[in-house]
């Protein structure tokens, strides 16, 4: 038993030392720690702590059993994991070990990550245990193990639209699938929260709707009438359900169904006068709705039709507008406005709507007699015959324009220009001559223009056997010409007719039509009447007129125009009509189209344009590939309003009363008339206030008065001036006026006369007519019973379309004695006996004529006792009212210091007595209103004419009487025109 017992301890003692010698053993560090090979980690955005697949753990196999269970063992360093390194640049992690026995250990964050910027981290790892040797470097590490870490989003950020806000444009009557796409993107990193889920329209009520992409497309037919703009608000959702920080607003603009046409015409356009050219169409483009165009044409047509004789021109004279385009001289006008010397034209109908434009209405019962003498009958070759005319329908009677045929028994047609079933023809029958032979004697012309019911200017240039006609200035050649043998031998006198023919009831001429014309008396009648209207008849003997005198006739004053871009100039073509009322544009190139419909522009070029409205039209024309109209485009339609220009007030102002002696009348010279005569033309026009100076003048103005009136002198020329007698005719026989033919005619103007004054015509400055209206003289050979004269001028523009105001001149006459019948001065006084007598009658006429004055003379004593009684009561008057005068002078002086001189020194006054002049002064020193009344009547003639019966002979006795007649015509000569009598 004893052996038994030994035997078991020594076991247990070899166990023990086993043991004992096995953890000696295990102090020796032998294995390097072992890992994975590769991790995967996942690590939120805002947490620290990677969840790894596998977990990390680190094992070693120099650690003890773990599981031994009969003995307590002991842990060495050698088996323990100490740590784990990670390998790489930048890496924001950090592996640290949570049991050293076990090896456990974990991967975290240094710093807050962001998905953002990295989604994912790779790097690599090592684990090292802590054994040591007797040397400290028996530390035993692993293989290096790659680590995967994917950094989890979270949804941070919101949907932020592209853009700030979404245009688009619909045609109206259309479902679009797509209108447009709105865009919303996310800053966050993930899929999930950084796609944009959903769209939706937040705007309630609109007919549109956005899918999940952003596609807006509308839900019904938009209207163009209900609706020209729709404004939505539109937001984003990302799929982590953010809705965008900022809405997004989206504009859909609806269209109406596009139709081609022209865009961005104004229909009014404005055009004040005198400011030039004026574009119609700056902003105007052709819309074609894309269709593939490869030519256009457009038409403009401005349309003046009723503007004058077919649109703005002139309206001077006919012969006026003749001499302005260098016509030469001879031009007999027969159709004149009225006027005193050129009567004729008196009671004929006249067309007044348009602007003092001189158009005459024939309406198949009227017709004038040209006066004889104003036309040769035999016209000299060549001529030129031109007129205005509308004439419209055709008629199948001749309707004539011009005719010269006898006046008595045979009727026969001498010349005449007619209209006959839209043929113009004109009849020039041969004078007699030796040859009897056949010549050319009527011209036909086939004219659409002469039945158009159109203004169209006529030209005949009569050269035999040749005959040139011009219609709006272009040559029409005769489509037939017949020819006759030449008049027979007659004395017959012929008259010369406008608008009919002269006829007599004895002819034999059957081819006319005979009407009653009760004026014209006896047998004689008219035929062949004129249905139209007439204007600018005229001929001219002995020269043709040319070609550029024709185009000045007829060219208009306003019309359209077009300044061709330099760019544009080549890819588009332009043509103009004659008159440039219409223009053609053609082209392939939409954009130079479209730029050279900018370019066109109105132009008037009258200084003084007629006011009114001028259609405008635009005709357009498109073709396609296959030269066919493949668009419509409808017509354009507007006007030109020209406004009213500002009207010329002409002021004629000078001298109005004066006195000459009656030597003056009766001298080869006469009596100037208008002496300082001045013509002045001004406008009145508003302009805007200044604000700045308005509000220096006080708080208190009117600020509701925006605009001043101002008015400024202008230059433009003056047609026309005429001088009248007031009340009596001139009488030929011992009166007249005069004027100096070569300065008339150096101006290029023309004079005529008769009984009732004379009148002056032809287009000229006013300057010019101030210097010729100077030279009217007035000449009375027979002064005797002559008192007073009076006159008025009048000057006109433009035929009378601006007429001046009545400038009244009255001329007194100084009677003077004869010094042949007395010894002295003193005893002329008895020789203006008669005037004394006229002052107790009726002076209001102007030619007082007695023809036995002898028989209504008193005595001599008689006289001469009125007349120095009266002499002597008068200078008693004044001499009481000088030396008050002068006493209430003095004490003026005295008063004020003697600062104020005498107005006038009086020292050598000179006092003309009239022995009339007691009666009027009495009379004149009344109410103002007496005065004026006076001076209408005529009664105040008697100062002026009697104001020489006293002078300064007394005083200076010693002074020749022609001196002493000079003296008292200057003292006699005043300007009165500022007084308001």
């Amino acid at each position: 038993m004893r052996f038994r017992g030994n035997t078991q301890f020594a076991s247990a003692v070899g166990v023990v030392l086993g043991l004992l010698c096995a953890v000696e053993a295990a102090k020796v560090n032998k294995h390097k720690p072992w890992i994975e090979t590769t991790y995967h980690g996942i690590v939120t955005e805002n947490d620290d702590k990677v969840l790894l697949d596998p977990p990390l753990i680190a094992l070693d196999k120099d650690a003890p059993l773990r599981y031994a269970e009969s003995f307590e063992v002991t842990l060495t360093d050698e088996g323990e994991i100490c740590g784990f390194r990670i390998h790489g640049q930048n890496v924001p992690f950090e592996a640290v070990v949570l049991d050293k026995s076990t090896g456990e250990g974990v991967i975290r964050a240094k710093d807050k990550l962001d998905c953002e910027l990295q989604k994912e981290h790779t790097f690599t790892i090592q684990a090292y245990d802590c054994g040591e040797g007797p040397d400290g470097a028996n530390m035993k590490k692993s293989h290096k193990a790659t680590v995967h870490i994917q950094v989890n989003d979270i949804n941070e950020y919101s949907p932020v639209f592209k853009e700030k806000s979404y245009k688009a444009t619909v045609i109206e009557g259309k479902k679009y699938d797509s209108i447009l796409k709105v865009e919303a993107v996310d800053a966050d990193c993930s899929f999930q929260f950084s796609q944009i889920c959903n769209y939706e329209i937040v705007t309630p009520d609109v007919p549109f709707t956005v899918d999940k992409d952003g596609f807006i497309k509308n839900t019904e037919k938009l209207s163009y009438g209900k609706e020209r703009m729709y404004k939505l608000t539109v937001t984003a959702y990302d799929c982590g359900k953010n809705r965008a920080s900022e809405d997004v607003l989206v504009k859909i603009s609806v269209k109406p169904t596009c139709k081609p046409s022209w865009q961005g015409f104004n229909k009014r356009i404005e055009y004040e006068p005198g400011t030039g050219s004026l574009a119609l169409f700056p902003s105007m483009h052709l819309e074609t709705c894309d269709e593939p165009i490869t030519s256009i044409r457009a038409d403009i047509d401005l349309e003046t039709n009723h503007i004058g004789k077919g649109c703005d021109r002139d309206t001077y004279s006919e012969k006026s507008l003749h001499k302005l385009c260098g016509a030469s001289s001879g031009t007999v006008e027969l159709l004149p406005a009225p006027s005193s010397s050129a009567n004729w034209t008196v009671g004929l109908p006249t067309d007044n709507g348009h602007d003092s434009d001189q158009v005459f209405e024939f309406n198949g019962t009227q017709a004038i007699k040209v006066p004889d003498g104003l036309v040769s009958t035999n016209l000299k070759e060549p001529f030129t015959l031109s007129v205005w005319m509308r004439h419209g329908p055709g008629a199948h009677e001749k309707e004539t324009i011009l005719c010269n045929s006898d006046k008595t028994e045979m009727n026969r047609h001498h010349y005449s220009l007619y209209v006959h079933n839209c043929r113009l023809i004109l009849l020039l029958r041969q004078d007699p001559s030796e040859a009897e032979n056949y010549k050319p004697a009527e011209f036909h012309w086939k004219l659409d223009q002469a039945c158009d019911k159109e203004w169209h200017h006529y030209v005949l240039n009569v050269e035999l056997p040749t005959v040139s006609l011009f219609v709006d200035g272009t040559t029409f050649e005769p489509f037939l010409v017949t020819e006759d043998y030449p008049l027979h031998t007659s004395k017959i006198e012929t008259q010369l007719t406008i608008g009919a023919c002269w006829q007599d009831n004895s002819g034999h001429d059957n081819d006319t039509e005979s009407v009653s014309e009760p004026a014209s008396g006896g047998n004689a009648r008219m035929a062949q009447f004129f249905r139209g209207n007439l204007a600018g008849l005229m001929i001219r003997s002995g020269k043709l007129e040319n070609k550029k005198v024709i185009d000045c006739l007829y060219t208009c004053k306003e019309g359209l125009d077009v300044q061709l871009p330099e760019e544009v100039a080549s890819a588009v073509k332009v043509e103009f009509n004659p008159n440039q009322s219409s223009l053609t544009v053609e082209g392939d190139d939409i954009d130079a189209f479209d730029k050279v419909m900018q370019h066109i522009s109105y132009l008037n070029s009258r200084q003084f344009p007629t006011p009114g409205i001028r259609h405008l039209r635009i005709s357009t024309t498109v073709k396609c590939f296959n030269e066919e109209s493949c668009v419509t485009v409808p017509d354009a339609d507007g006007y030109v309003m020209v406004l009213q220009p500002e009207e010329p007030k002409i002021s004629l102002s000078g001298i109005d009363h004066f006195a000459r002696s009656a030597a003056e009348f009766e001298s080869q010279e006469g009596v100037t008339l208008f002496p300082e005569l001045r013509i002045v033309s001004t406008i009145t026009r508003e302009v805007e206030a200044d604000t700045e100076s308005e509000a220096a003048e006080g708080a208190d103005d009117d600020p509701t008065v925006q605009e001043t009136v101002v008015s400024e002198e202008i230059m433009h020329n003056l047609d026309t001036c005429e001088v009248s007698v007031v009340g009596d005719e001139l009488d030929g026989e011992h009166e007249g006026l005069e004027v100096d033919m070569s300065q008339l005619q150096q101006h290029g103007l023309e004079m005529s006369s008769s009984n009732l004054g004379l009148v002056i015509t032809g287009v000229n400055t006013m300057a010019n007519y101030e210097q010729v209206l100077h030279l009217i003289r007035y000449k009375n050979w027979h002064t005797e019973a002559l008192f007073d004269r009076k006159f008025k001028l009048v000057c006109s523009e433009l035929n009378g379309r601006y007429i001046s105001n009545d400038f009244k001149v009255e001329v007194n006459v100084i009677h003077t004695a004869s010094p042949v019948d007395h010894a002295n001065n003193a005893m002329v006084q008895p020789n203006f006996i008669n005037p004394v007598h006229h002052a107790s009658v009726d002076l209001s006429g102007h030619n007082l004529v007695n023809a036995h004055q002898a028989s209504v003379v008193p005595s001599a004593a008689t006289v001469v006792i009125v007349v120095c009684v009266s002499f002597l009561v008068f200078m008693i008057i004044l001499g009481v009212f000088r030396i008050r005068a002068a006493h209430q002078s003095t004490m003026r002086d005295q008063e004020t210091g003697k600062e104020n001189e005498m107005d006038w020194d009086d020292s050598a006054l000179t006092i003309t007595v009239n022995p009339m002049e007691t009666y009027e002064d009495q009379h004149s020193s009344g109410e103002e209103e007496e005065e004026e009344e006076e001076s209408e009547d005529g009664e105040e003639e008697d100062d002026i004419t009697s104001a020489e019966s006293e002078s300064s002979e007394d005083e200076e006795g010693a002074e020749p009487e022609d001196q002493q007649g000079a003296s008292r015509q200057q003292q006699l000569e005043w300007d009165d025109s500022t007084l308001t009598y």
